[in-house]
């Protein structure tokens, strides 16, 4: 697939999603999500063990772009808004959530509306210090989407995202490591390099357990304890019986560095 309102770059089986549509400043028609969610769908056949997803120019992503009509559908209107959330957007964060392989994202300006959203919903978010996230919908009578209502919660407690969310007010990349929402706050000029040493990082380990990690983190946020125990154990036993697992045990007798494959 040829892609319109993102790039992608592949290489140490680490892929990287740019966000480029500067000129609005990455904010996100919903062909762009339905761009993010086709490479989800094909991180197998490309190599990719590990996703990077960040912005070009000043911002991440502002949000949806509520002025652009996509394959000739406007999104504006409530009706428009609901078919957009529900056949693009949705869909997308919901295969980041299922994805097979870590996401780091790397946040390099303004992530606003369904930007903050897409932003929060990788394994790692990296912020540049000069960086924001924003609920702007309380600014424009709206409502939060992408998932929001579900995951500030989680991540910084309920009188935080309230506060995001009522108030409708910047969040600093240092307050919000301060708060736990993100990984971590760093210099705008380190802020890729790091974003792809940790997804490199990544992208070398044990690919198929930490896939497995990652739902059983979001599973265990629904479950009582004696379930999670239950799933535990059932992944367990697949991490075990696979050429990682095998190989992992292999390495740590014999003393040396593994080497994952992702199987």
């Amino acid at each position: 697939m040829s892609y319109q309102t993102i790039r992608l770059e592949v290489a140490d089986a680490v892929g990287v999603i740019t966000i480029a549509r500067p000129e609005r400043l990455n904010a996100a028609p919903p062909r762009t999500f339905d761009e993010i969610r086709d490479v989800v769908s094909r991180v197998g056949e490309l190599g990719i063990r590990a996703l990077v997803i960040t912005g070009e120019g000043r911002a991440f992503c502002s949000g949806a772009d509520l002025t652009a009509e996509d394959d000739g559908q406007s999104i504006t209107g409530g009706e428009g808004a609901y078919k957009a959330l529900k056949n693009s957007y949705n869909p997308a964060m919901l295969a980041l959530a299922q994805a097979d392989v870590p996401i780091v994202s790397a946040v390099n300006g303004v992530a606003a509306g369904i930007g903050c959203s897409l932003a929060l919903a990788a394994d790692f978010t990296l912020a540049a210090r000069s960086a924001y996230f924003l609920q702007a919908f309380v600014n424009i009578g709206l409502v939060p989407d992408g998932g929001a209502s579900w995951m500030l919660p989680r991540l910084v407690g309920k009188a935080r995202a309230t506060e995001m969310m009522l108030l409708g007010e910047r969040l600093p990349a240092e307050k919000a490591e301060s708060w736990g929402l993100i990984y971590k706050a760093v210099d705008a000029e380190a802020l890729m390099d790091e974003a792809m040493t940790l997804a490199r990082r990544l992208a070398a380990g044990p690919t198929l357990a930490i896939g497995m990690m990652r739902k059983g983190i979001a599973d265990a946020l629904e479950q009582d304890y004696a379930t999670t125990l239950d799933a535990e154990a059932g992944r367990q036993r697949k991490a075990a019986d696979s050429a990682d697992g095998h190989e992992g045990t292999l390495a740590f007798l014999e003393k040396r560095k593994a080497n994952f494959t992702g199987k």
